[in-house]
């Protein structure tokens, strides 16, 4: 089903393009939410809320050509994901970095080659496990691409906590894959 079409369906509240847009689309969605939740039961829980979320709002969707309507959702995911860790913060389950001064030695970060050699798996292991605040910052500025004001808008930090917080996740990656590469 085109996307057009499938995204009228839904709008139209259709089970069957609901269901194609599911079985199309949740396995994309559940890695953007693995990479801002970092366990599989908590990023089951961001799929759903997304899918309640996408599915409630496609009276705001207008198609846009090929991959607008894949774009516009895992904007929602992403969005979903960042409530989940405001809300987390607020209630005092994880703390945002703001910009505390670290120890934290700059790590040279990998070669190409030395990347090419660690398996994908791997390496999302790796970004799993940061803690929360960096990992919400690396996953925004490295494959989100946002800038870090927004950034700090988006998570109610500071420009300068936003980039510390890239720096340590950065840091903490290059060291995880060197030790990774030192034994395999």
């Amino acid at each position: 089903m085109e996307e057009q079409i499938l995204a009228d369906g839904c709008r139209n509240g259709e089970g069957a393009a609901r269901r194609e847009l599911y079985d199309r689309f949740a396995g994309r969605l559940m890695a953007v939410c693995m990479r801002y939740a970092g366990d599989r039961a908590t990023a089951e829980d961001l799929l759903h809320d997304a899918f309640l979320k996408i599915y409630g709002a496609f009276d705001k969707f207008s198609y846009r050509g090929s991959g607008s309507l894949r774009a516009w959702m895992e904007r929602i995911t992403v969005n979903v994901a960042l409530e989940w860790l405001r809300t987390r913060n607020r209630r005092g389950f994880t703390e945002l970095d703001e910009g505390r001064v670290a120890a934290t030695v700059a790590e040279p970060e990998p070669t190409s080659s030395e990347m090419a050699s660690v398996p994908r798996e791997v390496l999302m292991r790796f970004i799993a496990e940061l803690p929360d605040g960096y990992r919400a910052v690396f996953n925004l500025y490295c494959i989100e691409e946002y800038s870090h004001r927004e950034i700090a808008q988006m998570l109610g930090i500071n420009e300068k906590s936003s980039s510390s917080q890239l720096f340590r996740a950065r840091t903490l990656l290059a060291r995880r894959i060197r030790d990774y590469l030192k034994t395999h």
